[in-house]
């Protein structure tokens, strides 16, 4: 007989599919512990993805509405002064020329007083593009046409409510009156014009030359519009044609050009640094949900430990173990991030059905792949971090598992391959963090920051559960408990001071920084802060104003500058669009600044480099720089800025820097020139009046109409309007950002829930063997008050004082204020804390206690 063959070994089966299928098998019974994870997972994604899809609706709005909102192609601004002759003729042969002039007055109308109005004055060709609303519907040719001897007007209502006006009433703008034909509900281009905190006033250009606020020097912004194609809209490349073209034929023509692809390059700018800021709030969710992820995982493992071992008793290896945790793991993480991005999608839609009335920009809502994408990075990335230390050690679950109670975990570490998995894995979201930021250095801030606080947390937790260890055994029996469950084994500690203490900083900062920013904008300081700002006086007519103000407000502080627009060309002969200028810097590079010159340094400044010029200085022209925009343009003393005013340029050595009080609202400028730089050059002035001692709203109020009265071509700005004005600009910001702030909240409340959860059985436990011993409801369910009560004021201690420190640093460094603390709004963050702790755990306590002790006396 032939020997018999050999028998050949099995081949191994793909692990891959073998952990597929057990993990598959193991999830159709229910996600059971898992819920926190996919809901924590989904809430984090869905505030990322949601945010980028809005960001990005508002993107598309302004791009496919660009040339409607800009009045065509190209527009060409100049302040103080308008276009030559020769600019416009040039503009005009190669395009459908149009143009607008903008400006601020005062109006007025019998007594009710006067207000402050943002004037827009048209010409026949108003609007190129869209279309202007008005109540009752007329056209705007017939609106504003001179009639019965007035000019007519378009307003909006909120002047109408101001004034007492009703169409038909006559209003003095400037030395002129006018007849209100309309009110304004729409114009096509308004976001164009920028942040307005007046009412708007559409008038003919015929009309504004009529009202006598038009002066040499005045400040007013022409802006003359090229509409490239007529009907058929030219291409980019034929547009950045055109426009090179201009800057070449004009070098010193010192204007501001914008393209329909760029309408409100600072509009971009400032939506991008939120979209970031609410991105990492967002991801502030995340990583607080990635605590609730660690801890679904472990409790995971733990359930499973039995079966686990059964697995490794048969011949399972140790990585088939964790590739089967690990498939199941991403199996959830695929539900989680999968809702999250379907929530994330389709909130540009819900955001247009709900608020698309109000919103104030062109909102294009669309699926957007860039920010879904990056929310499911964000998602797959925070469940690796957070589970691969439970699934590694998942790994080593000896066999004797199934011969030994759970109540002493096998302590072995990570192994070496686990760790290297989950260094790569922290270090992959590091950099999406920091990679996929537009600005790198403020996410890295935040990724040291995140890091810090979870160091700081873990060195919380364990303090206080070494605190509660080392503290003498109290004979009160429910203290004795509670600090017992501080420190056991299994305890809520860890859990509890990472979920909370993290939502807890970010909510304490957040509410700090808010209440700082309208602590600066409303605090004014009495005869120091001024009541008004009056702009456009005439040169000529500075003295008898000064009279005027310190005969009708006695005691009134008065300050007088000189004032004229300039725009920056170059820094040490490069061109302004080639310097690249740090954040919070760069605007000063944008558009005409307000700029003036005095032999004697500014009030609320000091020169902290360099020196002043002598009062008698006759050389060439010096300006004293602002020295943090110094700092921030890379700027030194002796270097050159390049300026052009009223079409002229002007090339100046910086002689000092200074360091401004911003705070005080007082007059001041980053720029401050030589006396000599503007011989002869036509400007107007600046004025402030600050109100010392009491009942200053009255004579405010009185000193307003009398000026509007004497000085008509005057622009009175009530500084109170402005703040309430930029209040409710800050108000709306806020309310977004608690919005997302709010998100992590209920991350640390979703973790919160699961780690009691995760702990009921243990419980549980424990609750039937005291009351077996004799314990009653009542003092077990005190001894799990002062359990949570401990827990959640050790919490709140850290989050507001790591809250408080954030916000500091923020409000010092970032926005250059002088931060204060406020203890109401940081005690309410903190009650709030202490609430949702103690409330979570006495709703499972209340539970545990209800069990009856039979069922689990039974159980082996």
């Amino acid at each position: 007989m032939n020997a018999p063959l050999p028998q050949q070994p099995a081949a191994k089966a793909p692990l891959l599919p073998v952990s597929l299928r057990l993990a598959w098998r193991d999830l159709r019974g229910g996600l059971g512990g898992y819920w926190i994870f996919l809901l924590c997972i989904a809430l984090g994604v869905a505030a990322i993805a949601g945010v980028g899809s809005v960001a990005g609706g508002l993107r598309d709005g302004l791009a496919r509405e660009g040339r409607t909102i800009l009045g065509g192609d190209a527009a060409f601004s100049t302040v103080s002064q308008p276009l030559g002759d020769a600019q416009r003729s040039y503009l005009a042969a190669r395009g459908r020329l149009s143009s607008v002039v903008g400006t601020r007055a005062m109006a007025r109308h019998g007594d009710s007083g006067s207000a402050l109005v943002d004037i827009k004055a048209v010409d026949e060709r108003y609007p190129t593009a869209g279309k202007v609303l008005l109540e009752p519907p007329l056209q705007l040719a017939r609106a504003l046409a001179a009639q019965d001897g007035a000019f007519g007007i378009a307003a909006e209502d909120t002047i109408a409510t101001r004034l007492d006006l009703k169409v038909g009433d006559r209003v003095t703008i400037g030395t002129a009156d006018f007849a209100l034909r309309a009110i304004l509900r729409s114009e096509p281009d308004k976001l164009a014009g920028g942040l307005s905190f007046a009412p708007r006033v559409l008038m003919s250009q015929a009309a504004l030359q009529s009202s006598g606020l038009i002066q040499p020097g005045s400040l007013a912004r022409w802006t003359a519009r090229v509409d490239l194609g007529g009907a058929t809209v030219a291409g980019d490349d034929a547009l950045a044609r055109f426009v090179a073209d201009a800057k070449a034929a004009f070098p010193e023509a010192g204007w501001e050009i914008k393209t329909r692809n760029s309408v409100s390059p600072e509009f971009d700018r400032n939506l991008g640094r939120f979209t970031q800021f609410l991105t990492l709030v967002g991801l502030t969710a995340l990583v607080v949900g990635g605590v609730g992820v660690a801890n679904a995982v472990q409790a995971a493992m733990e359930r499973k430990r039995a079966s686990l071992a059964i697995l490794k008793a048969v011949g399972a290896p140790g990585r088939a173990v964790f590739a089967m945790g690990l498939v199941q793991v991403l199996l959830v993480a695929a539900l989680g991030v999968a809702a999250g991005l379907v929530t994330g999608a389709t909130l540009p839609f819900i955001a247009v059905a709900t608020f698309g009335t109000v919103i104030p920009f062109p909102f294009v809502p669309s699926i957007y792949p860039g920010a879904l994408g990056l929310g499911a990075v964000y998602g797959f990335l925070t469940a690796l971090v957070f589970s691969l230390g439970a699934l590694g050690r998942a790994h080593d679950v000896p066999v004797s598992a199934l011969f030994r109670d759970q109540v002493e975990p096998d302590p072995s570490k990570l192994r070496l391959p686990y760790r290297i998995a989950l260094a790569i894995a922290i270090a992959a979201l590091i950099g999406a963090a920091v990679g996929f930021s537009s600005d790198h250095r403020l996410a890295a801030y935040y990724v040291l920051a995140t890091l810090a606080a979870f160091m700081l947390l873990r060195l919380v937790a364990y303090g206080f559960a070494a605190l509660a260890r080392a503290l003498p055994h109290p004979r009160n029996v429910e203290l004795r408990l509670a600090l017992a469950n501080i420190h056991r084994p299994g305890a809520l500690t860890p859990a509890v001071v990472l979920s909370l203490g993290l939502g807890l900083t970010l909510l304490v900062a957040l509410t700090l920084i808010d209440d700082n920013i309208h602590r600066q904008v409303n605090q004014g300081k009495p005869g120091v802060t001024p009541s008004f700002f009056f702009v456009d006086i005439p040169n000529r007519e500075a003295a008898a104003f000064d009279g005027f103000i310190k005969s009708h407000a006695p005691g009134a502080l008065v300050e007088q500058v000189p004032m004229m627009r300039g725009r920056i060309t170059a820094l040490n002969g490069v061109p302004a669009d080639r310097i690249k200028a740090k954040e919070g810097s760069a605007w000063v590079l944008e558009g005409d600044r307000g700029i003036t010159y005095s032999a004697v340094p500014p009030s609320g400044s000091k020169v902290v480099s360099g020196d002043w010029w002598p009062a008698d200085y006759h050389d060439a022209p010096l300006v004293s720089f602002d020295r943090d925009m110094a700092d921030g343009l890379g700027l030194a003393v002796g270097d050159t800025v390049s300026v052009n005013v009223l079409g002229r340029s002007l090339t100046a050595r910086i002689a000092s820097l200074r360091k401004i009080d911003w705070q005080t609202l007082g007059i001041n400028f980053v720029m401050v020139f030589s006396p000599n730089s503007f011989v002869g050059a036509p400007h107007m002035v600046l004025a402030t009046a600050a109100f010392p001692g009491q009942d200053v709203p009255a004579r405010e109020a009185a000193l307003a109409k009398d000026v509007a009265a004497s000085f008509p071509t005057i622009t009175t700005v009530r500084v109170k309007d402005v703040l309430d004005a930029v209040n409710a600009l800050v108000g709306k910001l806020a309310l977004a950002t608690r919005g997302a702030s709010a998100v992590t909240i209920v991350a640390s409340v979703l973790v919160l829930a699961g780690a009691l959860a995760a702990g009921r059985r243990a419980r549980i436990y424990d609750a039937v063997v005291l009351k077996v011993l004799g314990a009653t409801r009542r003092r077990l369910l005190l001894a799990f008050l002062l359990e949570y009560g401990m827990l959640g004021l050790a919490t709140a201690v850290f989050g507001v004082a790591a809250g408080s420190a954030a916000a500091s640093a923020v409000v010092e460094h970032v926005m250059h204020f002088d931060f204060t603390f406020s203890w109401l709004p940081a005690l309410e963050a903190a009650a709030a804390s202490l609430a949702v702790t103690v409330g979570l755990g006495l709703v499972g306590t209340w539970r545990i206690l209800g069990q009856r002790a039979a069922h689990y006396l039974r159980q082996p």
